[in-house]
């Protein structure tokens, strides 16, 4: 396979003038032969030639030529010996080839000046590994000495070394290993995967946020339940989630047994993944029943319960975020809404819905009341079809029940037209309970239809409500 790229002839020109060999080496080469989209990031290796002497760091000193040539700027990264140059929506990184040893307790290398062979045998996995030429001789030309190729073939994830040093040397690889594995569709090959299992503890000396990235590529993959089965079956995620690992497994008493709520949550994130990319409805998806461990109980007669682990699933996603790294902002407070109310629409599908019920899910849902709808769908994953068929056609009603209030009373991020300030105009009043008495009438009055969501008759109702309860009339 050759490159034609003329971007990729460029570098290969400003590698010949400096006498450095050049190579396209990692993920851009492994899409290319898969026929994906490539990567808009392409790794340049740049390798020193035997008895030679540069001015600088080989990598550093071929970027500076190449983005002379494309009229682009560079950034160098003194500290890591690599430099990136940006040109026609491409990120060109470059680097001199290494060698790497490491010390048992830090994932940070010792880093030395290496060939070719040094640098691919340094990568995590063969299929990561292999490397086009640049070189005015063999330019183009695939170098694979790990038979990558072979392993896209057969759709195998396997380490150029053996596993167990691989891993045990950088401990983010076995993330990396299962978010592959995800994306791709690819199988972990079998003394790997034993590997990751083994070497599982060495996760601790990665930091969080470093997993939680290799987390989030895995659930924004197409079927992100791939990787987490394999994270639980190698005990990775019991090192860093152990919330979702306690949803594991069914109890039984008197003969009754609930649901496996792991497997129920990794099928629902599944069923949500067919319709949205979106990472953070997906999270919610994964925290919906997050409380279900801490709520359970066996009641006489009933069997067991979860009640309350909405609210309770809700009190516990700021934590899970700040524990998990996750971004504490409306990221958050979006996925702990959708948790806290991922039974509102639920409810309304078993029952006749009202007016009533749809204004307040409106209400407190606003503009997140479409992903909400969303995910409660997905939530049904009974295994008999007439119980979800039922469900679905309950929740097109709850849909068009939706769509007729909202038009008819818009109450989407509503707030009622009377708020605090006047009502403490209009009745003299301080800051007090009276005032937030009264509002809170007004919004109750609106929200169950006794009153229309229109200034005339809430300031009539208002008056009315604050001379019953609290001898309150409007001064003049």
């Amino acid at each position: 396979m050759t490159i034609n790229d003329s971007i990729f002839k460029t570098i290969a020109q400003c590698a010949s003038n400096l006498n450095v060999d050049a190579y396209v080496i990692g993920g851009w080469v492994r899409d290319n032969i898969l026929q994906r989209n490539n990567k808009k990031d392409v790794d340049i290796l740049a390798v020193r030639k035997p008895n030679t002497i540069y001015p600088e760091n080989v990598g550093i000193l071929l970027a500076k030529a190449v983005a002379k040539a494309l009229k682009s700027n560079v950034n160098v990264f003194k500290n890591y010996g690599t430099a990136q140059v940006v040109t026609n929506d491409l990120e060109l990184e470059f680097v001199g080839a290494r060698k790497e040893s490491y010390s048992r307790d830090s994932r940070n290398p010792i880093v030395e000046e290496g060939t070719l062979t040094d640098d691919q045998k340094r990568r995590d996995f063969t299929i990561n590994a292999m490397a086009y030429s640049l070189c005015t001789t063999n330019y183009g030309e695939l170098i694979d000495p790990f038979n990558g190729v072979e392993d896209l073939q057969n759709k195998i994830i396997r380490t150029p070394l053996a596993p167990a040093i691989t891993y045990s040397d950088d401990p983010l690889r076995m993330m990396r290993a299962v978010r592959f594995a995800t994306q791709l569709g690819f199988t972990i090959e079998e003394q790997s995967l034993q590997a990751i299992t083994d070497n599982a503890e060495r996760l601790n000396i990665i930091s969080q946020e470093r997993i939680t990235d290799e987390l989030n590529k895995i659930i924004s993959s197409k079927v992100p339940s791939v990787g987490f089965k394999l994270l639980f079956n190698t005990k990775l995620l019991h090192l860093f989630f152990k919330d979702m690992v306690k949803l594991y497994g069914v109890e039984w008493k008197q003969g009754l047994g609930h649901k496996d709520n792991f497997y129920h949550t990794l099928q629902v994130l599944d069923n949500l993944s067919e319709h949205t990319d979106d990472l953070w409805l997906r999270w919610a998806a994964i925290l919906h029943d997050i409380a279900k461990p801490a709520t359970k109980r066996f009641e006489e007669g009933t069997g067991w319960t979860f009640h309350g682990h909405e609210d309770r699933g809700g009190r516990m996603t700021p934590r899970i975020f700040a524990d998990l790294k996750l971004p504490l902002n409306e990221k958050m407070r979006f996925v702990q809404k959708l948790v806290t109310l991922h039974l509102r629409p639920i409810a309304l599908s078993k029952n006749e819905v009202t007016d009533s019920a749809v204004r307040r899910l409106l209400f407190e849902a606003g503009d997140d009341i479409d992903a909400l709808m969303m995910l409660c769908e997905a939530d049904i994953t009974s295994k008999n079809d007439e119980k979800v068929k039922r469900y679905l056609n309950n929740f097109k009603l709850v849909r068009i029940k939706l769509k007729e209030i909202e038009e008819k009373d818009n109450l989407r991020n509503w707030q009622p037209p009377i708020d605090g300030a006047e009502i403490m105009t209009v009745f003299n009043l301080a800051p007090g309970r009276e005032v937030g008495n009264i509002k809170l009438a007004i919004r109750e009055a609106i929200l169950d239809g006794i009153i229309p969501n229109e200034y005339p008759q809430v300031y009539a109702f208002m008056c009315k409500i604050a001379l019953e309860k609290f001898n309150l009339i409007p001064i003049k």
